[in-house]
């Protein structure tokens, strides 16, 4: 089948599926199925493991609901618990074609997403969290994507997005504004209250890879194309640049004082000065100017990470690829800015282009080498295994490389936390019989980094999550945005 007519076929199968029943959502079909286990390992005894507390930022919405990360520090944790594998209820909903990568919740509950589409506008979602139904959707602005780009690896016009303390949402576009929608309380319908253009600041090309507010309440944005580094000040609408010349393909962090952003070249620390982005320092890291397999630009793939203890990580670009950590004070007094480049997975096989998890002085990564666009005729290959904990030693003394899992395979997804439970939540994808594609719901040890439990989703493209991230309810509920829809894993 070609990539054309794989993508048409996933539009109407979507579409008709979604609106077949207006009472509530249909299930993604699973016509493949799997001959393999739908379950495997045992259901988990919670192990806790200690949590780090990232400062509260007054301008987003209550820790861990306000963006793909969780938090302002982008610890991909939650200090709520997750399912533990007993007697697991999987749970799907079919919906029109778009991919809902980024899940936030309202503080009523519900699931809200901004969806980027291949076959349709960006729409912003309100879905319940119990039937996964749709409550409200707003179409976003449509454009042209900018020669060379991607589609499946096309983040802009909503990837990124943020909720404020009011659950209102701030989402850049495809026409380089920013609209930050409001929801009612019923989750019913969504409204634009606010429209800020910066497209007299950027060009048609340089689309908005994240939109992020400080500290001070100063929206911190960047662009892939020409690396710019901006500041709006929502209340006078005046817009401060710093272009870097290199590349920006993920978002950022923000600490009370500093802004932390990766490029395809280098770690940066910036900081507001009369309102204009000021480079505090910057490092750079090792690359091997190779464009890996499941990788979106010759560079890191992480959004970076802030740490307890003072620190901040990412992973680099080199062959093996690193973990690496930098000390984040602006100045130093006679230390070292890295304190460890850790080598991850196997030479010629290691990339992420997810950001790494936190919890204390330990970092998780997954290996995500070799996914290529499901679409495409190299879109049912399998991944390279991998998932690895990195620990810093007591008083910033290097690192250690605690665990290293080579059997599970991590596609894409931005893997979560759970330090009540102990496990990282992520999901995998196993070797089968041909015509197979066999996704499953996956909790890793954090301890030991051995898998716990595994659980069946579902088969096909249609269950592919293409670089979507997973996101744990308040409920212990687990959700992913797949290409078919939205999926969910509870306990029974």
């Amino acid at each position: 089948m070609t990539r054309r007519a794989r993508r048409l076929l996933v539009f109407k199968l979507a579409s008709a599926l979604a609106f077949a029943s207006p009472a509530g959502a249909v299930p993604i079909p699973d016509p493949i199925g799997t001959s393999l286990p739908r379950y495997a390992g045992a259901p988990a005894e919670p192990a806790p493991v200690g949590a780090t507390r990232p400062p509260s930022n007054p301008f987003l919405a209550a820790d861990p609901r306000s963006n793909i990360h969780n938090d302002s520090w982008m610890t991909d944790a939650y200090m709520r618990p997750g399912p533990l594998g007993r007697s697991p209820q999987p749970l799907s909903a079919a919906m029109p074609p778009a991919l809902c990568g980024s899940l936030a919740f309202h503080s009523r509950g519900f699931l809200v997403s901004v969806c980027p589409s291949i076959a349709a506008p960006p729409q912003a979602r309100v879905i319940d969290p119990e039937t996964l139904e749709i409550l409200a959707g707003y179409d976003m602005p449509a454009a042209p994507d900018p020669p060379g780009t991607r589609q499946y690896q096309n983040f802009a016009g909503g990837g990124y997005f943020f909720l404020d303390r009011r659950d209102r949402v701030w989402s850049s576009t495809k026409t380089s504004h920013i609209y930050v929608l409001a929801v009612s309380r019923d989750g019913r319908r969504i409204r634009k209250v606010r429209d800020y253009d910066l497209s007299r600041v950027l060009t048609s090309e340089e689309r908005i890879s994240s939109a992020l507010p400080d500290f001070g309440g100063r929206i911190w944005f960047v662009t892939r194309r020409g690396g710019k580094v901006g500041i709006l000040n929502p209340r006078t609408r005046r817009i401060r640049l710093l272009r870097l010349g290199e590349e920006i393909q993920n978002s950022f962090a923000v600490d009370r004082d500093a802004v932390y952003v990766v490029s395809s070249r280098r770690m940066y620390r910036f900081s507001a000065q009369r309102g204009r982005p000021h480079v505090d320092w910057s490092v750079r890291y090792r690359n091997s100017g190779i464009v890996k397999p499941g990788q979106a630009d010759a560079g890191s793939g992480t959004t970076p990470t802030v740490m307890a203890g003072g620190y901040v990580a990412i992973t680099d670009n080199a062959d093996p690829m690193n973990v690496v950590v930098y000390r984040r004070a602006k100045r130093l007094n006679g230390r070292r800015r890295v304190v460890c480049a850790v080598p991850v997975f196997e030479p010629g096989a290691s990339a992420t282009e997810n950001s790494l998890i936190t919890a204390g002085r330990s970092l998780f990564v997954e290996n995500n080498y070799g996914y290529r666009d499901p679409f495409g005729p190299s879109g049912g290959a399998l991944t390279e295994p991998g998932l690895a904990r990195v620990d810093v030693r007591r008083e910033g003394r290097g690192c250690r490389l605690v665990w290293s899992n080579r059997s599970e395979r991590v596609p894409t997804v931005v893997s979560k936390l759970s330090t009540r439970t102990g496990l990282i939540y992520t999901y995998t994808r196993d070797a089968a019989p041909p015509g197979e594609q066999p996704y499953f719901w996956t909790a890793i040890s954090a301890r030991t980094g051995k898998m716990a439990f595994k659980a069946y989703a579902g088969s096909g493209l249609s269950f592919n999550n293409n670089y979507a991230g997973l996101a744990l309810g308040p409920d212990g509920s687990a959700y992913l945005g797949v290409i078919g829809g939205v999926i969910a894993l509870r306990d029974g």
